[in-house]
């Protein structure tokens, strides 16, 4: 079985977000396959997917503050300023942590890690809606 969609995740406020039962909320065929695969590709390049830590909320914290310390806004050296001073650093975060997940399924669901989830990285102020394109392959029950 191949199914291919877009979803959208509701706005969020700059910084990390754990998205997994988002993505799963919308995306109810996962269960029915009992070996596969879930390709998880975000449409914007001032965001991210990546995976990471479930349970210890500080860990977004930590990944945020250390991101905007790695990457400033504003910083001087920035040609592309279009878009305000979050902008630059945006597409840098994003290329950093990337712009996509693939995630095993077994038994109907995803075969994360005890600790691991999903998150969206929202680099920007204001970024709105993320799309997020995904993709399964597996064998069904």
């Amino acid at each position: 079985m191949w199914l291919q969609k877009t979803i959208v995740l509701k706005s969020r406020p700059r910084g990390f977000h754990l998205v997994t039962e988002e993505l799963l909320a919308q995306t109810p065929e996962i269960r029915r396959l009992r070996v596969g695969l879930a390709h998880f590709f975000i449409q914007h390049t001032s965001a991210s997917l990546t995976l990471n830590e479930n349970a210890d909320p500080s860990v977004r914290r930590d990944l945020e503050t250390h991101l905007r310390q790695l990457v400033p806004d504003g910083a001087s050296h920035y040609v592309h300023r279009l878009e305000g001073p979050d902008d630059m650093p945006a597409h840098i975060k994003a290329s950093l942590l990337g712009a996509a997940v693939s995630i095993p399924i077994g038994e109907g669901g995803l075969q994360l890690g005890t600790w691991q989830g999903i998150y969206l990285g929202e680099h920007r102020d204001h970024g709105g809606p993320r799309s997020v394109v995904v993709t399964l392959n597996g064998e069904t029950f």
